[in-house]
């Protein structure tokens, strides 16, 4: 289970951009929140999501996402498979 921590957020952050994903926050009308720029490798948050929003939307993305597990660390491996394996509760 996630928590809607600003820490939990960082570490989704990080993740993204160890996988090679650029993260910013920029202010746009998403409806889900997020937009994902395949071509750039870029996720783009909307920046006036509350917090539990921007985790859920790249909670999401990273489970649709293809990433390969050799451009993660150990920790980071078992977050991305506890992500993809369990349903968000925040």
């Amino acid at each position: 289970m996630l928590s809607a921590t600003n820490h939990t957020l960082e570490k989704l952050e990080m993740l993204l951009k160890s996988a090679g994903y650029k993260v910013r926050y920029e202010k746009g009308n998403f409806k889900t929140g997020s937009c994902l720029l395949l071509s750039s490798r870029m996720v783009i948050v909307n920046r006036f999501s509350n917090l539990e929003s921007k985790i859920l939307a790249i909670v999401e993305l990273l489970r649709e996402l293809e990433i390969d597990y050799k451009l993660l660390d150990e920790k980071q491996v078992a977050f991305l498979q506890e992500i993809k394996q369990t349903k968000l509760q925040l």
